[in-house]
């Protein structure tokens, strides 16, 4: 009987030793992907800003509040699609920037759809990949990092240049309770294009390029992201807006169009942390607990198997009769 519960146990030892890489190198990258069909929303705002009144002479004014509305919209149809020639999972994003003054009224919007891997999150370009109508051909990250976010620099993708540049890591922080990464990039000023769609009636893109008139643009973006599911916890921006030349400033070098500290509201921090947190348990169990759980089972469940063989293996004690005493 003990020669057969060794044997179980070590078939058992086996089993649990060899399921924990699998769960770690194996299940993890299958089972560790951004939902085809997600839909999440991110409300920032830059207070004591600077806008451009395009009403008043096109004069830049102090103003109390910026707000920047982005939605990211899962597209399962067009997911489905690419998969169909990509060979793996695939996330399609149809995002949107949408930025209105104090008084409510858009200043810009921009739309972007961002194609990637679902579990790497490296760009998968195909057809429809564009920011503002413009077709673009991503290099690196943008919006969310890897799952198990590495302490180096990425490439991330600036929307407003249309290009790539080094994000640089730049140390472990603690924010709301939560172990980060802070990332941070510097886009120097660059000229940029117009947004498609103009917050003044009767003015477009093509018709401020006859005036000679070009736009340019500066930023430092900052992200606190937490390492195990490589999502940003807050985010940051010192961005700037300029108009600069041509005869539609009248006479003037530059105009400020926007610049402002673009910071993320309090509400959506709390719940952006408290997401973080529930997700992050559950990288931890695929990546860490049963991994390792499993290994320790698999190693105790071994050295029990041994013990039992070693028992079963052990000879039995023999018993020495005592002579009967002789009687008369």
């Amino acid at each position: 009987m003990r020669r057969k519960t060794s044997l179980v146990l070590l078939a058992l030892a086996v089993f649990f030793a060899a399921l924990s890489p699998l769960l770690r190198w194996y299940a993890f990258p299958r089972l560790a992907k951004i939902p085809a069909n997600q839909y999440q929303d991110m409300v920032l705002e830059a207070k004591d800003a600077t806008l451009i009144d395009y009403n008043d002479g096109m004069k830049a004014k102090k103003v109390s509040k910026v707000t920047i509305v982005q939605t990211l919209k899962g597209n399962v149809k067009a997911s489905e699609e690419i998969e169909k020639t990509a060979g793996k999972d695939v996330v399609v994003w149809d995002g949107l920037s949408y930025v209105v003054g104090p008084d409510g009224k858009m200043v810009s919007k921009i739309p972007e759809r961002y194609i990637f891997d679902a579990h790497t999150q490296e760009p998968v370009h195909a057809t429809g990949e564009m920011v503002d109508g413009d077709p673009v051909k991503r290099e690196g990250i943008e919006f969310k990092f890897p799952f198990l976010t590495e302490k180096r620099d990425y490439e991330y993708f600036d929307a407003q240049a249309r290009t790539s540049a080094p994000i640089h890591y730049k140390g472990t922080r603690t924010f709301r309770g939560v172990d980060v990464y802070y990332f941070e990039q510097t886009i120097p000023w660059t000229k940029v294009p117009f947004p498609k769609t103009m917050p003044v009636q009767g003015i477009t893109p093509q018709s401020i390029a006859k005036t000679g008139t070009t736009r340019w643009y500066t930023t430092v973006r900052k992200f606190w992201v937490e390492p195990l599911t490589g999502a940003p916890v807050y985010g940051e921006e010192l961005h700037k807006e300029e108009l600069r030349g041509g005869t539609l400033l009248g006479g003037r070098d530059k105009v400020t169009v926007f610049a402002g500290d673009v910071k993320m509201r309090e509400d959506y921090i709390r719940h952006t942390v408290d997401l973080v947190k529930s997700n992050r348990t559950l990288v931890l169990l695929m990546t860490s607990y049963l991994p390792w759980g499993f290994l320790i089972l698999g190693l105790l469940l071994l050295a029990l198997s041994l013990w039992l063989e070693a028992r079963g293996r052990r000879p039995a004690a023999t018993k020495v009769e005592e002579p009967e005493p002789v009687t008369a």
